[in-house]
């Protein structure tokens, strides 16, 4: 299996945070990639149609995810995830981003049927994958006419700051009450602010144990803020449904 992460081009890394790449030309079993809470609403393609739960697309828009989930496919595939800023969806999808939070939805479910799905499917290469992708987001882009820069500094902050302190500046800086600083977030991010704080911690942590395979988890939640080990093994079983010890044990290669 191949795995390659990337960053997005510049005409798109307004909306865009990062890509992925998977190949995978030996399956012999059926290839489970878990989701987990990330903090971005994810455009995914799969050259074979992934399932979760009883839905089965090649082409899907995820909002946020919260409660852990899988990704099911059967056979050799490639499949390309670009990973959008967390204020992308109503800006480029014109779509609350609560109708979307852990419910992924087809892509042509969602826009109305387009050759972009079935263009994808027809090409030889990954770099031809992502020229094409990137060409229907830059399209989006270009078409956006209004940008809420206090949601997208507000977003920013809130990804980059543990403490719970942080939700009080923030909504002191923008000048409104506590309801409207809710439905800014649950319409425009799909989460409660605190919520989203918290899954950015955890994903955060999350890299960390991830990138080195660190055992050590008090120095994990220290170092991400939470209160002690116990507070931080909480925190990723509720996002993940396995304690840290237990997913480093079965964690998939990528």
């Amino acid at each position: 299996m191949k795995v390659i992460y990337s960053m997005p081009t510049e005409r798109i890394s307004p909306y865009v945070e990062a890509i992925l790449v998977i190949k995978n030309e030996q399956v012999t079993n059926p290839f489970v990639l878990p989701l987990f809470a990330n903090g971005m609403p994810t455009l995914l393609f799969s050259t074979v149609a992934g399932r979760i739960g009883n839905n089965s697309h090649h082409l899907m828009l995820f909002g946020q995810t919260v409660l852990p989930q899988q990704l099911l496919i059967q056979h050799n595939f490639k499949l390309v995830a670009y990973f959008l800023k967390p204020f992308a969806l109503g800006a480029l999808f014109n779509i609350s981003a609560s109708e979307l939070t852990d419910q992924p939805v087809a892509l042509d479910l969602l826009t109305g049927k387009s050759e972009l799905e079935e263009r994808l499917l027809n090409t030889a290469t990954t770099c031809e994958l992502l020229q094409l992708i990137d060409d229907y987001l830059y399209a989006k882009i270009t078409a956006v006419r209004h940008e809420d820069k206090r949601l997208i500094y507000a977003a920013e902050m809130i990804a980059g700051i543990s403490d719970k302190n942080v939700l009080t500046t923030v909504q002191q800086e923008l000048h409104v009450t506590e309801r409207t600083f809710q439905r800014l977030f649950e319409q425009h991010i799909g989460v409660s602010p605190n919520l989203f704080r918290r899954i950015n911690q955890f994903n955060r942590a999350f890299r960390q144990i991830n990138e080195t395979k660190f055992y050590d988890f008090s120095a994990v939640a220290y170092h991400n803020g939470y209160a002690d080990q116990s507070h931080f093994i909480r925190a990723f079983k509720e996002f993940t449904n396995f304690t840290p010890s237990a997913y480093l044990r079965i964690r998939p290669d990528i």
